[in-house]
């Protein structure tokens, strides 16, 4: 098995209500418009959210692939988005989670988990092998982290004004 992973982990401030901020993160609108990387979204009549990301991986090149998630939490405090049950290659899992700190000032708990499994490198892309598990995920942790990064400062702008 040829396992690639990539992890985000942060916490946010925004000068905005914690059901404000929810609501923005709860729209895989704001997801597709935001963040770099995210070619489109749609939700089907099931709830699935079927998201087409490209990103660009040192020694491997551009890749596209497919996520299909569902929404597991959509609670007060806290938005969960993980892989539908039926998976085996691409898992794409994130949440949010929200504490007002005082009025108009919510913390946010953001983090993204990126896993593809394929039997072999070669269903991954041609030049995988020759790369390695290691290196693509680390590769893939910082283009995650820098996608994610933009999104965070495009996401404070437009919940602080």
């Amino acid at each position: 098995m040829f396992t690639i992973k990539a992890g985000y982990s942060d916490n946010i401030e925004v000068r905005s209500s914690a059901e404000k901020v929810r609501e923005f993160f709860v729209d895989l609108r704001n997801f597709a418009d935001l963040m770099p990387g995210i070619l489109s979204i749609h939700t089907d009549a099931k709830g699935v959210a079927h998201w087409k990301v490209e990103a660009d991986i040192p020694v491997v090149g551009t890749m596209q692939t497919k996520f299909a998630t569902e929404l597991g939490e959509n609670s007060e405090d806290r938005v969960e988005w993980f892989p539908v049950s039926v998976e085996t290659q691409n898992f794409l899992r994130f949440s949010a989670e929200f504490f007002e700190k005082a009025k108009d000032v919510t913390f946010v708990h953001f983090s993204q988990m990126v896993e593809l499994r394929r039997k072999s490198a070669r269903e991954l892309h041609m030049l995988a092998g020759l790369a390695g598990e290691t290196i693509i995920s680390n590769e893939m942790t910082k283009k995650v982290s820098e996608m994610i990064r933009v999104f965070i400062e495009r996401a404070k702008e437009r919940l602080e004004k």
